[in-house]
C-alpha cells in the first residue's frame, strides 16, 4: 500500500481530552499519524501526557515526554484554553492574569518547549507544523466575552509573529477560528443559563448557516493546515466559522404552521 503524507507523522495536540481537540487528536490518528495528548485530564484513549501549562517546569517535562514517545515531532497544535465570560468589569485582576496565563502564555511554553524538536523536523523532514487554536471572538466582537476575546486576539497576533519568526526556520505556523462549536465548554454554559434551549438557539441564529460548528469540522481545518501538502500556507488565519465573521446574510424567516 501506498502511504499517505501524514503517515507516521508525529503530533502533539495541547488541550486534547475532549472537545475539539479530542476530534482533531482522533484526525490525525484516522490519517495515519502518531499522537500524543497534552492535559490535565490523560483519562483517555489516545497517548496522553499529563501538563499544567500555568507551569513551565510541567510543560517542560510534558513536552520531553510526548517527544520520548513518538521518537520526534513534527507538528504541535496549541489547541487548550479556558474561557471566560463577561464584560470589561466583571472579572478581577486575578482572573484576567489566569485566564492569559493558560490561553497565550501557556501556548509560548508549550511553543517554545518544542521549538527545537520542531527544527529538527524541518531540518530533516520538512514537515514542521504549528497551529493554533484561535476564536471567531479574535475579530468579531461578541458579547460578554471581553476577557476570552482579549486573549484570542493576541494568539492571533502571536500567530502572524510567530510565522514570520520562524519563517527561516521552515516551520509554518497557522490557526483557526472557530464559531461558536458544539463542545462540552458550550454546552456547560448552555446548561448553566435560565433558558438552555432558547440560548442554544440564539447561538444558532447568529451563524449564517443556522447552526453550531461541529469539533469534526475544526479538526478537518487543523490537519489542512498541519498536513505537508500545506506547505505554501503559512501566517493564514482560517475561519471555520459558518461565515459569522465575513458574512452578512438576512434573517431566516420564521415559518408558521405545523410542520
Amino acid at each position: 500500500m501506498r502511504a499517505g503524507p501524514l503517515d507516521g507523522l508525529a503530533v502533539l495536540v495541547t488541550g486534547g481530552a475532549s472537545g475539539i481537540g479530542a476530534a482533531t487528536a482522533d484526525r490525525f490518528v484516522a490519517e495515519g499519524a502518531r499522537v500524543v495528548v497534552l492535559d490535565r485530564d490523560t483519562s483517555q484513549e489516545h497517548h496522553a501526557v499529563r501538563a499544567d501549562l500555568s507551569d513551565d517546569a510541567s510543560v517542560r517535562a510534558a513536552v520531553a515526554a510526548a517527544v520520548d514517545h513518538l521518537g520526534a515531532l513534527d507538528v504541535l497544535v496549541n489547541n487548550a484554553g479556558v474561557g471566560a465570560v463577561g464584560d470589561v468589569a466583571a472579572n478581577d485582576d486575578d482572573e484576567w492574569h489566569r485566564v492569559y496565563d493558560v490561553n497565550v502564555v501557556g501556548l509560548v511554553r508549550t511553543t517554545r518547549a518544542a521549538l527545537p524538536h520542531l527544527r529538527r523536523a524541518a531540518a530533516e523532514r520538512g514537515t514542521a507544523a504549528v497551529v493554533n487554536t484561535c476564536s471567531i471572538a479574535a475579530w468579531t466582537g461578541l458579547p460578554q466575552r471581553a476577557l476570552y476575546s482579549a486573549t484570542k486576539g493576541a494568539v492571533q497576533a502571536l500567530t502572524l509573529a510567530m510565522a514570520a519568526d520562524h519563517l527561516a526556520d521552515g516551520i509554518r505556523v497557522n490557526c483557526v477560528n472557530p464559531g461558536t462549536a458544539d463542545t462540552p465548554w458550550v454546552q456547560r454554559l448552555l446548561d448553566a443559563s435560565d433558558d438552555p434551549a432558547a440560548e442554544r438557539a440564539a447561538l444558532q441564529a447568529r451563524q449564517p448557516t443556522g447552526r453550531l460548528v461541529t469539533p469534526e469540522e475544526v479538526a478537518h481545518a487543523v490537519v489542512h493546515l498541519a498536513d505537508p501538502r500545506s506547505g505554501a500556507t503559512t501566517g493564514t488565519v482560517l475561519a471555520v466559522d459558518g461565515g459569522m465573521h465575513a458574512l452578512r446574510v438576512p434573517a431566516r424567516p420564521r415559518t408558521g404552521g405545523d410542520s
